[in-house]
């Protein structure tokens, strides 16, 4: 894939934040609902994990994952944790499992440009990741999958 490199990087990094929102929600139409953890399934792929971290009135912190291995501690790839403005409709990559968060890459927050760079491929990935799992149909149901899927 080329490197894509847009010329007013904050507004397209916007745009793909309302995007992934879009996109999200699509995906998992009850997001809202889960407290805990669910499971997408789409037939013969792999299964996708979500895991909710945080629920407040205004977001959500999530994470949304593949498990390559029986073992959910071990295999979570990309392991994407998502803040979800539910006010603003917005979703905004905070770090995902090769890359840590942006504080603790930039500790000087003078570092602007490097910051919109950094943010821009972490949303970038998860558009792109978002458009892949809308194209395999994944179906996320409310009941307590976690138990079958192991099973």
């Amino acid at each position: 894939m080329s490197f894509i490199n847009p010329v007013n990087k904050s507004l397209c990094l916007e745009q793909v934040c309302e995007s992934n929102y879009q996109k999200l929600f699509k995906l998992i139409p009850d997001l809202l609902a889960f407290r805990e953890r669910a499971i997408g399934l789409a037939p013969n792929n792999t299964n996708l994990y979500l895991e909710v971290i945080e629920h407040s009135p205004y977001t959500m912190t999530v994470e949304l994952s593949y498990c390559f291995n029986r073992n959910l501690d071990e295999f979570l790839e990309p392991a994407v944790k998502i803040r979800v403005y539910l006010d603003a409709q917005l979703a905004e990559v905070l770090n995902d499992h090769t890359r840590a968060s942006v504080s603790e890459v930039f500790k000087d927050p003078g570092m602007s440009c490097e910051i919109m760079n950094y943010k821009w491929r972490l949303n970038y990935f998860l558009q792109k990741w978002l458009d892949h799992c809308l194209k395999k149909d994944y179906q996320f149901n409310t009941e307590s999958l976690l138990g079958e899927a192991l099973a």
